[in-house]
């Protein structure tokens, strides 16, 4: 059931190091991080990035993760191995590089699945373009759709969701919303592709998330959900539901009528401003957990139902209201 499994962003418990290791000189490594995200009550996973993460090793990864009581929920791709990259991944001009970005794709598909992790997401920041006149759009679109056509090929029982951005690092990101993303899963027409949607990435995207999450259901497979929040203008990484918390209960909503039953990712950044992390999640885990009451508060309630036929936002949101502070009671 949705809202009983949370995963989060393991580089977020470097925040604040010295007050957790007074004596730590440099940086905390991936062992004393995931010590310091098992002590936040209510985690169950992780997901990791390759291969900043992954070791030569990944079974002794995933073993030193369930030894501290958590789980993999899955690998996310990160092109930083190689400064090329900054000028694409799947989409550099280079054939050379763009085979080693295709290459070390399938390299952290096979360590997740040693892994027992079942996907991979693709957060395909370096590909776009940051000029008028810098690329033939087309050839570009053309080999992020054989890039991604082949990297879900590799492995067809590992699944691959697509994180889409709007941009950062790159001016314009590729694959930056939910119908272009959806666009691109249509033409790659694999079956174990897929879409991740982050709710601040959503939002700068100016998307309504749950109306990007109700396409997304429509025309491929949600995979992954990230929450955080933020003020629409970056990827500010905050703690959910801090500034949207209506339309994260909207998410939450639709989600979970879709039939959406994996972890929820905490995609935040306590490190960005010094908070303490595990404090911040824990503080995350309790937010989904009341809005998740209050979702299924609204589910019982027809009320709802005859209020959004008739587009009537007055008592549609008087009901959701009501049912967040009855989740509030019940939670």
């Amino acid at each position: 059931m949705l809202g009983q499994r949370f995963a989060t962003r393991i580089n977020s418990f470097a925040s604040n190091a010295l007050a957790y290791w007074p004596e730590l000189t440099g940086k905390p490594s991936l062992a004393q991080m995931v010590a310091r995200a098992a002590t936040v009550d209510g985690l169950s996973e992780l997901d990791l990035n390759y291969p900043d993460h992954v070791s030569a090793d990944p079974k002794a990864v995933a073993q030193m993760v369930r030894d501290h009581g958590l789980g993999v929920s899955g690998l996310a791709m990160r092109f930083y191995t190689n400064p090329a990259f900054m000028r694409g991944a799947f989409t550099n001009a280079d054939p050379a590089v763009r085979r080693e970005a295709i290459d070390l794709t399938k390299r952290g598909i096979d360590a997740a699945r040693e892994m027992g992790a079942p996907m991979m997401t693709l957060w395909l920041g370096q590909d776009g373009y940051d000029y008028a006149f810098q690329c033939d759009y087309t050839s570009l679109w053309e080999a992020e759709i054989s890039g991604i056509a082949e990297v879900c090929a590799h492995d067809p029982n590992c699944m691959i969701s697509i994180e889409y951005k709007p941009n950062e690092p790159r001016s314009y990101s590729l694959l930056n919303d939910a119908s272009t993303t959806l666009l691109a899963i249509g033409e790659v027409g694999a079956a174990n592709l897929g879409v991740t949607i982050d709710f601040a990435h959503s939002l700068y995207a100016d998307e309504q998330p749950a109306f990007a999450a109700a396409l997304i259901a429509r025309k491929s497979k949600l995979l992954g959900l990230h929450l955080n929040d933020g003020y629409a203008k970056r990827d500010d990484g905050l703690m959910v539901a801090s500034v949207h918390e209506v339309a994260t209960l909207e998410l939450l909503r639709e989600v979970h009528r879709a039939g959406f039953d994996g972890a929820i990712y905490f995609d935040t950044f306590p490190d960005a401003s010094g908070l303490d992390p595990v404090a911040e999640c824990a503080a995350n885990i309790r937010t989904v957990r009341r809005l998740m009451a209050g979702v299924h508060a609204m589910a019982g309630d027809n009320r709802l139902t005859h209020a959004q036929s008739a587009q009537d936002p007055v008592i549609a949101l008087d009901i959701a209201r009501l049912a967040v502070a009855k989740g509030a009671l019940a939670a």
